[in-house]
């Protein structure tokens, strides 16, 4: 299927790796003009250099930005002040027992998953509305709608995503400007794999083992019963940054085989 995304300009945060690598190689394969991010400027330029070389899309280069910097924003801001879609990938996650989350811990996971998405929506949203067209997707999680017990300071700025996206959307009647989120389930991301890793050397077990525990365990609702490919999660996130899904705005749009145990 063409997705319609040749000559695009995508922003697709946190995306030097794991879920938000995968939007950016499949909008690139796709023909748009991607544009990586990531914290480490070595880490951005190495992964749009292997971007291109994947799919043979010249039009992908990086920028370097620290989302929890307001200052690195604008300087992102100020070297592509348009953008057609923007995808609101970084966040940061982390297992801490509620009594031991601080404020700072508290702040930050705010700050990096919504305020983020605030400040760059603040920019573009007025100028794709401005021109009539544009993409806005914000990459929350089922953890905004099942919030998890051992991170509720990550599930509540998953929540709040899903808040703003839908009221953004609601700024957004009556033109061809769509905001939408979408809920990755439990996923492969480098970062799940590192922690799940981390996990099965200190318990004695195989990979494997943890990752069918966290299932069971955690995730017992799962209708697929296994963890999720990032590339699952990009299919979903392609197709709502397409001009493709022209009625679908406003949505919540879960890619979390079956874990939130609701009808809608």
């Amino acid at each position: 299927m063409d997705l319609q995304l040749n000559g695009k300009v995508a922003l697709v945060t946190g995306s030097t790796a794991g879920i938000g690598a995968a939007i950016a190689h499949l909008l690139a394969a796709e023909g748009a003009e991607v544009i990586v991010n990531g914290r480490k400027p070595a880490d951005v330029k190495a992964a749009a250099a292997a971007l291109r070389e994947k799919t043979g899309n010249s039009r992908v280069r990086g920028i370097a930005a620290d989302f929890s910097k307001p200052t690195d924003i604008d300087n992102l801001l100020a070297e592509l002040p348009e953008v057609d879609i923007l995808i609101n990938n970084v966040g940061i996650f982390g297992e801490v027992a509620f009594a031991e989350i601080t404020d700072e811990q508290w702040f930050t996971t705010f700050d990096v998953n919504v305020m983020s998405g605030v400040r760059l929506a603040r920019h573009y949203l007025p100028r794709m509305l401005k021109k009539n067209a544009g993409r806005i997707i914000f990459i929350s999680s089922e953890s905004g709608e099942n919030i998890p017990t051992e991170m509720i300071h990550y599930g509540v700025s998953k929540t709040a995503q899903l808040a703003l996206s839908r009221g953004l959307a609601r700024l957004t009647k009556g033109t061809k400007v769509t905001v939408n989120s979408v809920l990755p389930g439990p996923t492969l991301s480098r970062a799940n794999e590192a922690s799940l890793e981390k996990q099965a050397r200190e318990n004695g077990k195989s990979l494997d083992r943890v990752k069918a525990d966290f299932i069971d365990e955690k995730r017992p609702t799962s209708l697929i019963h296994r963890w999720a490919e990032p590339e699952e999660v990009a299919n979903m996130v392609a197709y709502v940054a397409s001009p493709l899904s022209s009625a679908t705005n406003g949505a919540a749009l879960r890619v979390d085989g079956g874990v939130v145990n609701f009808i809608v």
